[in-house]
């Protein structure tokens, strides 16, 4: 789904970090599983600094909010037995996440890479659309500062 963001302010390009997020609401869809709405939080911001940004997709920030993205995606489609899109994004996501470890704009990195890397064995050999190999499908807490 693409969003229409051009008529929405956003904090201008050389404004701190923590003008952009509102980590305690990402954490909050995060930990309560709703990730298609985590995923909705991180694209919007992510477009916004894509299109303010000089650096556009290649600022840091921009690709952090992309790692986390891919995160979200990973733990989304295992649940809804999308097991081919989870193990693409949720490689993404450790590649992508890696770089920013153990933390990034007060976001720890550790707890989401170790959720990750702990649920890649349990996808291999899963058919494309097996159902979620985590039963219940508990994951680590969105942790920040």
């Amino acid at each position: 789904m693409l969003h229409d963001l051009a008529g929405r302010e956003f904090a201008p390009a050389d404004a701190p970090s923590w003008q952009h997020f509102d980590w305690e609401e990402l954490a909050h869809l995060w930990d309560g599983n709703d990730l298609a709405a985590a995923h909705d939080w991180l694209n919007q911001r992510w477009s916004g600094l894509v299109r303010n940004r000089p650096g556009g997709q290649a600022d840091p920030e921009a690709r952090f909010l992309q790692a986390l993205a891919y995160a979200v995606l990973a733990l989304h489609f295992t649940q809804n037995g999308n097991q081919d899109g989870a193990r693409v994004m949720l490689d993404d996501a450790l590649v992508a996440l890696a770089q920013y470890r153990p933390r990034f704009l007060g976001v720890r990195i550790d707890p989401i890479y170790a959720t990750l890397d702990e649920l890649k064995p349990m996808l291999a050999g899963l058919a494309a659309d097996d159902p979620c190999p985590m039963f219940p499908f508990v994951y680590r807490k969105f942790e920040y500062e």
